[in-house]
């Protein structure tokens, strides 16, 4: 009876001795996953209720800044008004600035470049933060107005990469500067507040529709049926005959509330956007709907990084750029030299050549990437795509198939990105534009690449880019912005 006592007493110690080598080795394991492998868990397991507080907070400003500033020029007059009342100045080329000197310069007011001094000026180089603010829209042809058939339509010319189909029958406005032959201009912004009149592009009825619907997606609506709804109703006339009855309606409208005529179209930026307000998305309000998150959901984050930026020790840049969609060319977009005469404007003053201020800078080329959607995997390849709620996305390159047309940063400024998220607690991911040979796409970071700057593109997911309606989350808005404030705040290289 007593070995066989001391026999299970024995099996019992062998049990637990088991189970403790095995806990043991759970132990050594996690220890190594923990070192060794990238956490890929959602980021809000990341982040304090705190942190969570303080980005739903953030984002009802960039919800404002959405709901008023949705063209390049609205942009621009938006961060004009911020900056001066956080004391930045226009750049005057004779001032001699000292550190933490703000100043601006605005760029034909499509543009913007704003700058705070830092202690070492430019001599050690610059950082940089450039996003764009202009978005896939419709712009009104140089003719643009026309009647058919009691109908008084807008021709439209499409601007950037869109799915055309998405723009029939949602609600329009219109936003844009009508410039007179005397040079004299107004500013049109219609269908934004309640009561005023909003516009649309028709679509076929589903009845009517079978043909349609046989063509791929991007043959069912052609680039010039996108034509604009605008008016119904003809002048009177004693005789109820006339020519261009409709077409004259709605100009006369035009000319009594703003004072024009249909030849100063012609010198006209008319651009129509989706009339809806930005809004919070989902029962949990963890993500904003809006169009043009693509790209001012960067710019918000790097304009607002820049007013808050101090003192740096390197002078800090935010560049809000235009043309991005359509390439960057022109004399707003950055393809074009402004940045380089805005640099070499404050290296002048500190007695260095600009070339040598450009090798020695960095900058955060701020633009979206694509979030990975379960409804359109196929698309994506999920090991290397981002995801709502994890944080910044950081894009060694973008391009397209074999990566033509990026920058492709180098290795050790990815190390140092990577390092100066993690000193300051900044959530952050890493992937590509969906599938190698689905597609692609590029940024500005080329463009800043060319002035021999070390340049990555670090970002905001977002589901349903380039669409009317885009989705962003909100923890990933605000790590934008303190990933933008703590480039400016650590000194280069660190």
């Amino acid at each position: 009876m007593a070995k066989k006592e001391e026999k299970k007493a024995g099996k019992k110690e062998d049990a637990k001795m088991e189970k403790k080598s095995a806990a043991e080795e759970k132990t050594e394991v996690d220890r190594l996953r923990e070192e060794l492998l990238i956490n890929r868990k959602n980021g809000f397991f990341s982040v304090t209720d705190e942190q969570l507080k303080e980005a739903d907070e953030y984002c009802e400003g960039y919800k404002e800044f959405l709901d008023l500033c949705k063209t390049e020029r609205e942009c621009v007059a938006y961060a004009i008004e911020k900056a001066e009342k956080r004391g930045f100045r226009e750049l005057d080329s004779n001032a001699v600035y000292r550190p933490g000197d703000k100043v601006y310069f605005n760029n034909r007011g499509k543009s913007i470049i704003l700058a705070v001094i830092g202690k070492k000026g430019c001599r050690e180089g610059v950082r940089i933060s450039a996003a764009h603010i202009d978005s896939p829209r419709l712009d009104l042809k140089p003719y643009p107005l026309y009647e058919s058939n009691d109908l008084a339509l807008l021709k439209s010319h499409y601007y950037g990469g869109i799915k055309k189909y998405q723009w029939t029958a949602i609600p329009l406005a219109m936003h844009g500067r009508i410039v007179k032959k005397d040079g004299s201009f107004v500013d049109v912004r219609i269908g934004e507040e309640p009561g005023e009149p909003q516009f649309c592009v028709t679509d076929l009825l589903p009845h009517l529709g079978a043909e349609q619907m046989s063509k791929p997606l991007s043959k069912a609506i052609e680039g010039e049926n996108l034509n604009i709804l605008v008016g119904s109703r003809p002048v009177r006339t004693e005789t109820g005959k006339g020519e261009s009855l409709f077409k004259l309606n709605v100009m006369r409208l035009l000319n009594e509330k703003y004072g024009v005529t249909e030849e100063d179209l012609v010198s006209s930026e008319i651009e129509f956007v989706p009339a809806w307000h930005a809004q919070d998305m989902g029962f949990d309000r963890s993500m904003i709907g809006a169009y043009g998150h693509d790209d001012r959901v960067c710019a918000y984050p790097a304009l607002t990084a820049i007013l808050d930026c101090k003192t740096p020790e390197h002078t800090a840049i935010t560049v809000l750029a235009d043309k991005e969609e359509v390439g960057s060319e022109g004399n707003t977009g950055l393809n074009s030299s402004f940045l380089r005469y805005f640099v070499e404007t404050l290296a002048q003053q500190d007695g260095v050549e600009a070339r040598d201020v450009f090798t020695r800078s960095q900058c955060l080329s701020a633009d979206v990437c694509a979030a990975y959607d379960p409804i359109y995997a196929s698309a994506y390849e999920p090991a290397n795509s981002c995801f709502l709620n994890n944080g910044v996305s950081v894009m060694k390159y973008t391009g397209s198939r074999g990566k033509s047309g990026t920058s492709d940063a180098s290795a050790e400024f990815m190390a140092q990105v990577r390092n100066l998220l993690f000193q300051n607690d900044v959530l952050w991911q890493t992937g590509e534009l969906g599938k190698v040979d689905a597609g692609g796409g590029g940024t500005v970071a080329m463009f800043i690449a060319n002035l021999n700057v070390d340049v990555v593109d670090v970002g905001v997911p977002v589901l349903s880019m380039h669409a009317p309606l885009e989705v962003t989350a909100k923890l990933d808005i605000h790590m934008a912005y303190r990933g933008f404030k703590a480039f400016f705040e650590t000194p280069i290289g660190k």
